[in-house]
C-alpha cells in the first residue's frame, strides 16, 4: 500500500496545487505510534458518558500512520513564507527576524513547564522576570507601572480605554467621545466602540501629521482623551506632539500611545515625555516574537502615576510591608484585594498584590508568558543602548528605501520619514493599470513578502513598506531593485496583463479576490 492511499506521491501530487488533503490521504484503521498497554482499566461507555452525551456515529476523522502525516505537514511548511526565509516589510507592523536566542529562553523547563496557577511562593523566578520586565518597559516608555494580562494589541487598546474610563468615573465625569486621526490603525475606533466611547475623527494636514486647528476645534470636556501613536501611521513623527499633549490635558483629557510604532523611537524618546498618559505595546513586534497565524502576542499596558491605581489586578510585585503576600492576592484571583505583610526573613520576594482601585481582570491569569519571556531576553541582550541602535538603524534603513524608489514609485510624505516609508502605486495605476495590489502579488514572486496594501486609507493606492532593523544593505538592496523591475514591466508591452497574471511560480496562484469573498467553499461538517 502506498502513503497515500493507493496512489503513490507522484510529482503532479507533489506540485503547485497538488498537496492532497488528510482526509485524501487516509485510509481505515491506519494510525500514529501508541503505548502497548497503558496499565488503566477499561471503562465502558455507560459508565464514561451519559447516553444523552454520546454521538450517534463515529467521529469523521482522518485515518493516517505518523509518517504520511509528518511528511503532509512538512511539505506544507515548504510552502510558507517566514521572517526566517527573507524579508517581510509588512508596514505598519514590525515583522522583524526573532533572534533564536529568545526561543531558546522561552523553550527553558523552568519556564515552559509552569502552571499559571502555581503557588507565587514557588515560581519567584517567574516573578522576578516579569518585575524585572515591567521595569524596563517602564524605563523605556517613562511610565510609572504596567500591567502584563492583555494578550495583544487590541486587547492592550482595550485596557487603555477601561482605564482611561475608571479615572473619568473616578473624578464624578461623564465624558463620551475620544479622538482619533485619521491615519490611524483600524484597530482604534473598534476598541473606542467595545470601550463605550464614541469616535470623533480628527483630519491630517498637508504634511501628514494631526491638523491642529481640527484638533482645537474637537476638543472640549466631554473629550475622554486621543489615541494616536508617534510615528504616526503614515510613518512621520508628530512633530507637534507637545501642542497636542497640552491642549488634550487641558480639556482634562488623557493621551494614549498606540504602541505599533514603538520599533522607530526605542532610547530615543518616551512617549511618557511627550506627555502620554497610558501606553500599550506590542512585545510581539518590538521585541521579538513576531506574530502570524494568530498569535502568540503580548499587549501590556503602562500608565502614568495617577492611573496605576486602576490596573487590572492582581500583579506580579516587590514585597513589602503592606504590599502584598505570595498567596496573598493568587494568580486564579482568590484573594485579591487582601494586603499581606511580607513575612520573616527568608520569604518569597514576590507575590501578587491588586492596586486599591482596579478595573478587575481583562485576561485569565497573565497573559502570553513565554511572550514576555522572550521581550525580557531581548531587551537584556539589546541593552539601553543596543536598542537605541534598534531604532536608528530601523529608520535609517526606511529612508534608504524612501530615497531609492522616488524615482519609480509616489512618495506622497517625501520628507524624512521615521520606520517605515508609506509609498504610492497611484502614477503607476494612472500609466499602465498596474495597481497597488499587482506590484504586491508581483514581489511575491522575486521572494519577498508583500508590503501592506491600501494602507493607510487616507493615501490612494498605498504600499506601505517597513523594512525594520533586522534587514541588511545587501537585502535592501535586492527589495529596492525587484521593486524597480514591477515597475520597469509594467511600461512594457503586455504589463498589465503580465501584472494581473502574478504570482505565477508561488504554490498558490492569482487568486480572485471578489470571487473568494462571495463564493466560500463549504467547510467539512463533522457533526454526526
Amino acid at each position: 500500500m502506498s502513503a497515500a492511499g493507493g496512489r503513490a506521491l507522484s510529482a503532479p501530487l507533489m506540485g503547485r496545487d497538488g498537496e492532497p488533503t488528510l482526509f485524501e490521504l487516509s485510509e481505515p484503521g491506519r494510525s500514529s505510534w501508541q503505548l502497548r498497554t497503558t496499565g488503566v482499566p477499561d471503562w465502558s461507555e455507560d459508565e464514561l458518558i451519559p447516553s444523552g452525551h454520546r454521538r450517534t456515529g463515529p467521529v469523521p476523522l482522518a485515518e493516517v500512520s505518523e509518517r504520511d502525516l509528518v511528511a503532509h505537514f512538512t511539505r506544507l511548511s515548504h510552502r510558507q513564507f517566514s521572517v526566517d526565509l527573507g524579508a517581510y516589510p509588512l508596514g505598519s507592523c514590525t515583522m522583524k527576524y526573532n533572534p533564536k536566542v529568545c526561543d531558546t529562553v522561552a523553550a527553558l523547563p523552568g519556564l515552559a513547564g509552569v502552571h499559571p496557577a502555581a503557588p507565587a511562593s514557588t515560581v519567584q523566578g517567574w516573578l522576578a522576570l516579569v518585575v524585572e520586565l515591567e521595569e524596563a518597559l517602564c524605563a523605556v516608555t517613562g511610565m510609572a507601572a504596567a500591567t502584563f494580562q492583555p494578550a495583544a494589541g487590541a486587547a492592550g487598546e482595550l485596557t487603555g480605554l477601561l482605564l482611561m474610563r475608571a479615572y473619568h468615573e473616578s473624578r464624578r465625569e461623564t465624558r463620551r467621545r475620544v479622538l482619533i486621526p485619521d491615519s490611524a490603525h483600524g484597530t482604534n475606533p473598534a476598541s473606542v466602540t467595545l470601550g463605550g466611547f464614541q469616535v470623533t475623527t480628527v483630519p491630517s494636514d498637508a504634511r501628514g501629521c494631526v491638523d491642529m486647528e481640527a484638533l482645537r476645534a474637537a476638543l472640549d470636556t466631554d473629550v475622554a482623551g486621543i489615541m494616536l501613536t508617534n510615528p504616526n501611521t503614515l510613518g512621520l513623527f508628530e512633530e507637534d506632539i507637545a501642542a497636542i499633549a497640552d491642549a488634550v490635558h487641558e480639556v482634562g483629557g488623557l493621551l494614549y500611545y498606540d504602541g505599533a510604532n514603538l520599533n522607530a523611537i526605542l532610547g530615543v524618546v518616551r512617549p511618557g515625555d511627550m506627555g502620554f498618559d497610558i501606553v500599550h505595546l506590542n512585545l510581539h513586534k518590538t521585541f521579538a516574537t513576531p506574530h502570524g497565524g494568530g498569535g502568540p502576542g503580548a499587549g501590556p499596558v503602562a500608565v502614568s502615576e495617577r492611573l496605576v491605581d486602576f490596573l487590572p489586578g492582581p500583579r506580579p510585585v516587590r514585597l513589602g510591608t503592606g504590599e502584598g503576600s505570595p498567596e496573598g492576592g493568587r494568580p486564579d484571583g482568590a484573594g485579591e484585594g487582601r494586603p499581606a505583610h511580607a513575612g520573616p526573613p527568608g520569604a518569597a520576594r514576590y507575590g501578587w498584590a491588586t492596586p486599591a482601585r482596579s478595573i478587575g481582570r481583562v485576561h485569565s491569569w497573565h497573559g502570553n508568558a513565554l511572550v514576555l519571556a522572550r521581550a525580557l531576553t531581548y531587551i537584556r541582550v539589546h541593552g539601553g543602548d543596543g536598542l537605541r541602535r534598534v531604532a536608528e538603524r530601523a529608520v535609517l534603513n526606511a529612508n534608504w528605501l524612501r530615497v531609492r524608489l522616488a524615482g519609480s514609485y509616489d512618495v506622497p510624505f517625501d520628507r524624512p520619514c521615521m520606520h517605515e516609508v508609506v509609498l504610492a502605486a497611484a502614477s503607476l495605476k494612472r500609466r499602465t493599470g498596474v495597481r497597488a495590489l499587482d506590484v504586491a502579488k508581483r514581489l511575491l514572486e522575486e521572494g519577498f513578502h508583500a508590503p501592506t496594501v491600501y494602507f493607510p486609507l487616507v493615501v490612494d493606492e498605498a504600499l506601505m513598506v517597513e523594512p525594520t532593523e533586522t534587514e541588511s544593505l545587501q537585502t535592501l538592496e535586492a527589495l529596492a531593485t525587484a521593486f524597480e523591475r514591477i515597475a520597469a514591466e509594467a511600461d512594457e508591452e503586455g504589463g498589465l496583463e503580465a501584472a494581473h497574471a502574478a504570482p505565477r511560480t508561488t504554490p498558490v496562484g492569482r487568486v480572485d479576490e471578489a470571487r473568494a469573498a462571495r463564493t466560500l467553499v463549504p467547510t467539512y461538517d463533522a457533526r454526526p
